[in-house]
């Protein structure tokens, strides 16, 4: 896991500096090995001429794949970049998410699973080239397409992807601090960068040329000359007439859908280059695709997503294949996206497999990739190595879990430093709160005959509690039912007799911001008034739940419950639908037998699970179709390791969960089949 490292905008450049000192000296001293090398110069030199792609003077094909540091553990980068290797790539391209870097305003962070340095030092370690995607946006089904959710806290509200002078300001800090890190690591200065992407398909969303504009006059700044800048769009002629940057010297890039005919838009892509500057690319050919939350597992025939990616090979164009390999939305930072508008939601999966060549847990024995490889050898200038096996899974079992604390039991026992009152409920970032749930609070007087709640605007999902706050109810929380984003309807209350007044409490629940498309404005928590009978409530009492993320933010809820010793067992009962922690541990006897495995919690409801500390991510077996969450090994330990679940709804019967060897999508109401695009 990654920890905090706090480090000024000021002394990052001074860094930075130095850093592209050392590097500078170290190259002249050692030159870094690279593919192609010309015999002619020692300059490193990528470039487009005769629409070609040039490397040290001698024409070179780009052969690449999608791979992103911060959805695969530190300690398996090298074995995926190997695995990419096999499969005949030549090139690596990633995103850069902003808000991984900077959660909180000035608070960067640079190590863990966001130390993209040493992933960069990696890709050159092993003879890759990079093509840098450093947004500011990026989509990438992550959270609110990279940007930092605190963005959407500033007042007036800023204007995302666009020139508005407030948005870019921030911009411009986030810019300054990473692009001067990133000079050493070009090219030309000896490093693997060869590209560098401005903003991210913008052609699909805005026209605003002045914003492009601003982006491009950055990185130069920045980066100097003699990158190459490049833009993605659509292949259509109105995504790219608005998404690219005519007479300001970027590169423009295509992407479109697996099957349709690439070369007229390879065609219609040299309109938007200037004379000899368009090799043909598409810089992102879809291997397979994303699935939503209660769906079906998206896949695509992997002989004909071969067969296409031929057509393209043959005749000297160049590909990025997206995804090389997905990896996984450890934490929350799954995305979301929205249809006909924004409550048309659909929450992204914990696991981002994508149904790649190179599987979630790094596999390559499947069809995919063995297609993929086929025609990749027949025109890869370099060895492509042999087929690498797939890394071993271990079967732990059944491990026994404990209910060690409920969260109302917490929230009753812990001081009110965090409680933030408010007249009317305010959002997930007006309480300083990024990632996780917020419960709110408000109490109102008993009526005769039934009472009924609705919330216009839930974001994302809520669970209705009500209780009693007379001695003789003991304030025990009811069930009341469930409010949500996609599905929201009034909502009967319980009709309890109390002889004083009731507490409702709404624990909302974000399940992941939407990162393309009209609604990526996307506020989390209750954003707007709350009825009962008609008559909005007031006076509420928010308490923050953030649980933890990737970046090393802790949670004071989550701390408490591992504090607190075990309770509940199988076979006792325990309050339906009640959030609560569960506990559990398992023995490794050997470093050997250290190996990855797949955390299945069939049976249970809804919530978080925790390995070691470490947040895997969401699950959701009854809603599917993911059931099982993949474990990477260096998470697990010799000796003896944790389990945790913060369960919101249904505890398996046998308070059981179980570590497999295989991975699982075939749960929930999707659980009839898959989706075969």
């Amino acid at each position: 896991m990654a920890t905090k490292k706090k480090v000024s905008y000021f002394s990052l450049t001074a860094i930075a500096a130095i850093i592209f000192s050392l590097f500078a000296f170290s190259t002249a001293v050692s030159p870094l090995p690279h593919l192609h090398q010309t015999k002619l110069s020692n300059v490193r030199k990528f470039e487009i001429a005769d629409d070609m792609f040039w490397k040290d003077g001698e024409p070179f094909r780009i052969i690449g794949g999608d791979l992103h540091y911060f959805r695969v553990l530190p300690e398996y980068w090298e074995d995926r970049l190997m695995r990419m290797k096999a499969l005949g790539l030549n090139t690596i391209q990633t995103y850069v998410p902003w808000n991984l870097h900077e959660p909180s305003p000035g608070n960067l962070v640079f190590d863990g699973i966001a130390d993209i340095f040493s992933f960069l030092k990696l890709c050159q370690k092993m003879e890759f080239l990079v093509m840098l995607r450093p947004g500011p946006y990026i989509c990438g089904e992550w959270d609110l397409g990279g940007f930092p959710a605190w963005l959407l806290d500033k007042e007036p509200a800023l204007k995302l992807r666009s020139s508005d002078p407030a948005y870019l300001h921030l911009v411009d800090n986030w810019w300054g601090v990473l692009l001067p890190m990133l000079v050493p690591f070009l090219y030309e200065n000896g490093g693997p960068i060869i590209m560098v992407q401005i903003e991210n398909e913008y052609g699909s969303y805005g026209d605003d040329k002045a914003y492009l504009r601003h982006l491009v006059e950055l990185g130069r700044r920045h980066l100097g000359n003699g990158v190459i800048l490049y833009t993605t769009d659509g292949g259509t002629r109105e995504t790219l007439e608005k998404g690219t940057i005519p007479g300001e010297g970027v590169y423009a890039a295509v992407d479109f859908s697996t099957g349709d005919n690439a070369w007229p838009i390879f065609e219609l892509q040299k309109e938007f280059n200037a004379p000899g500057k368009s090799p043909p690319l598409s810089s992102e050919f879809y291997t397979g695709w994303l699935t939503h939350w209660g769906e079906k597992i998206a896949t695509t025939d992997a002989y004909s997503t071969a067969a296409e990616l031929e057509k393209i090979l043959a005749r000297n164009g160049s590909v990025v294949l997206y995804m090389a390999h997905g990896g996984t939305n450890f934490g929350f930072y799954n995305g979301a996206n929205s249809g006909s508008n924004e409550s048309d939601y659909k929450p992204d999966l914990t696991s981002y497999d994508y149904d790649a060549p190179i599987r979630e847990s790094g596999d390559v024995d499947n069809a995919k990739f063995k297609a993929i490889r086929t025609v990749i050898k027949k025109y890869a200038a370099a060895f492509v190595p042999p087929i690498p096996s797939n890394n071993e899974k271990a079967e732990y079992g059944y491990v026994q879990l404990s209910k060690v604390s409920a969260l109302f039991d917490i929230i009753r026992n812990q001081n009110n430093s965090s409680v933030v009152e408010s007249t009317d409920p305010i959002s997930m970032e007006s309480v300083g709160q990024t990632y996780g749930f917020l419960l709110y609070m408000s109490e109102y007087n008993a009526h005769n005959g039934a009472s009924t709640l609705f919330i216009p605007k839930v974001h994302d999902r809520a669970q209705v509690f009500v209780t009693c706050n007379s001695k003789n109810h003991k304030g025990i929380p009811i069930y009341a039912g469930n409010i949500e984003r996609w599905s929201n309807k009034e909502l009967q209350l319980p009709h309890v007799k109390c002889a004083s007044s009731f507490t409702l409490f709404v624990l909302v629940e974000n399940m992941g911001r939407i990162n393309y498309g009209p609604y990526m404005f996307d506020r989390k928590g209750i954003l707007s008034p709350v009825y009962l009978n008609d008559h909005p409530l007031h006076n509420w009492k928010i308490t923050p739940i953030p649980l933890q993320t990737l970046n090393g933010q802790r949670s004071p809820i989550i701390e408490v419950s591992r504090s607190a010793r075990a309770g509940v067992h199988a076979g006792k009962s325990v309050l339906s639908k009640e959030p609560a922690f569960y506990r559990g541990s398992f023995t490794i006897n050997t470093p050997e037998d250290v190996k990855d495995t797949f955390l299945s919690v069939e049976g249970w409801g809804k919530g978080i699970a925790f390995i070691n500390k470490f947040n895997l991510g969401r699950y959701w077996p009854a809603y599917g179709p993911q059931c099982n969450l993949y474990v990477p090994a260096p998470l697990l330990r010799q000796g003896e390791n944790t389990v945790e679940l913060f369960e919101l709804e249904t505890t398996n019967p046998e308070l059981a969960v179980r570590f497999v060897q295989e991975e699982n999508s075939v749960c929930g109401r999707s659980s009839s089949s898959v989706r075969d695009l």
